[in-house]
């Protein structure tokens, strides 16, 4: 298991199915389990490595990483998950999100949108791991993915990625103000403050984060660690809204 900054410089911090297990204990709502390099390196799904995790986790469980096919799909869930992950393949071929949501419903299918920001300050969808930018927009690309099947999708801004300073609340209330599916903020989260201002300022349905549940202290020392009382107080943000 790797935790990056901006998607660069990815540092080890600790094996994934140990973590698992601690986030078991934690009580953890859901887990979001990526292959990184697999699209970069065009490798497929690990099946063996993808069972194992399932078989560990008590939660509900998305995959994603080197899909680009229906069987993948078929072999994930077949392996324990509930929700396969695109990112590259629904870039390269939207048409392709509908054929997946077609055969195997809405609700198993998610878009993962990693988008950054370009020089003139305007946002742009990319794939590959952020190496490779598309012709999309976040707001545009979310609504073509809602079009074509999607059940979900999150967006995850690579220039706050690792950087534990906060969402990008702007683009998180425009895209998810227009969506009827669910959206998911990812990129920046460092404290509980930064997921209820998420959960107040926007119409999300969930939050995620990655470095603010490894990390802790202001030298990042690794210690896989969940707010018990969390859930409840997102929970109660949006009840009385």
């Amino acid at each position: 298991m790797v935790k990056s900054v901006k998607f660069k410089k990815p540092v080890y911090v600790g094996d994934a199915v140990n973590a698992i297990r601690i986030f078991n204990e934690k009580e953890v709502d859901e887990l979001i389990f990526l292959d990184t390099e697999a699209s970069k390196a065009k490798k497929e799904p690990d099946i063996p490595l993808i069972r194992k995790v399932a078989s560990e986790c008590f939660m509900p469980l998305c995959y994603g990483g080197g899909v680009r096919s229906l069987q993948h799909i078929r072999n994930i869930v077949a392996a324990g998950v509930e929700k396969v992950s695109f990112n590259t393949i629904a870039v390269e071929k939207p048409g392709f999100v509908k054929e997946a949501a077609n055969a195997f419903g809405s609700s198993t299918i998610v878009v993962c949108i990693d988008y950054l920001k370009k020089f003139l300050g305007r946002e742009v969808v990319t794939s590959l791991g952020g190496q490779e930018k598309s012709k999309y927009n976040p707001f545009e690309f979310a609504q073509l993915m809602e079009d074509m099947g999607a059940g979900e999708v999150v967006l995850n801004s690579i220039d706050r990625d690792g950087t534990m300073i906060g969402y990008d609340l702007d683009l998180l209330a425009k895209v998810s103000e227009k969506l009827s599916i669910s959206v998911i903020a990812l990129g920046g989260a460092g404290t509980t403050e930064h997921l209820k201002q998420a959960a107040q300022q926007t119409n999300i349905s969930g939050v995620a984060a990655g470095s603010m549940f490894v990390f802790r202290g202001k030298h990042k020392a690794v210690l896989i660690n969940y707010p018990s009382s969390l859930t409840a107080q997102l929970n109660k943000l949006k009840s009385d809204e």
